[in-house]
């Protein structure tokens, strides 16, 4: 059985590199349905999975979280450590802030002490990164998701997602926390060439019958 508690926290497939597959939102809503909406650790793998998703945090990211870094009022969540060990404010809206919030209510209720991070085990200890992995796997075959699923691939699918709402890139460099827009720039190229494709749809040609 699945605690939240797996030895080591390196990626089986570090090194290795896959094309980005975004998740449509439904099917991101999908995997959010599949965890329970009664049991603690389906509360807060619903949570963990909309930060992610919602966010675009990094597992690394998500997992250092604390309950303090996340203000609901203001619907942000503060990363104190992102890549390169730099800080950043990201916001989340209203549904998203309301999961996460859930969570903390529900951890405050089973006397998880708010010194512990954010998502815990229900002992308090830390979730580790190939639970999560693992968790999203699981996930994505009970509901049928052929795709890869993966936490990086929730950050991808916020990228492709704010790139089709017409989110200036700027905003999504600060939201993903890159170092500069050209790193945005080619991060969205693979996973949104929208202008591209309408470009290619619009073209006609004389079909002939034969």
């Amino acid at each position: 059985m699945l605690t939240g508690r797996t030895k080591g926290d390196t990626a089986p497939n570090k090194g290795q590199s896959y094309p980005p597959e975004p998740l449509t939102g439904q099917e991101v809503l999908t995997l959010i349905d599949a965890c329970s909406n009664r049991a603690p650790t389906g509360i807060r793998n619903r949570a963990l999975i909309v930060v992610m998703w919602r966010g675009g945090l990094r597992i690394g990211e998500a997992m250092a979280l604390k309950p303090k870094d996340v203000d609901g009022k203001a619907g942000t969540v503060r990363v104190l450590h992102g890549k390169g060990d730099k800080a950043r404010l990201v916001g989340l809206d209203p549904e998203a802030m309301a999961v996460v919030q859930r969570w903390i209510d529900k951890r405050k209720a089973i006397g998880i002490k708010g010194r512990a991070p954010l998502f815990c085990t229900l002992a308090g200890g830390p979730v580790s990164a190939p639970y999560v992995r693992m968790m999203l796997k699981r996930k994505a075959e009970q509901v049928g998701i052929e795709k890869r699923v993966h936490p990086h691939g929730l950050r991808h699918s916020l990228a492709a997602d704010l790139a089709n709402e017409g989110v200036p890139i700027h905003e999504i460099q600060q939201q993903l926390g890159h170092g500069n827009v050209a790193t945005t720039n080619t991060y969205l190229r693979g996973l949104n060439p929208k202008a591209t494709i309408e470009t290619m749809r619009a073209r006609q040609w004389p079909l002939r019958d034969t």
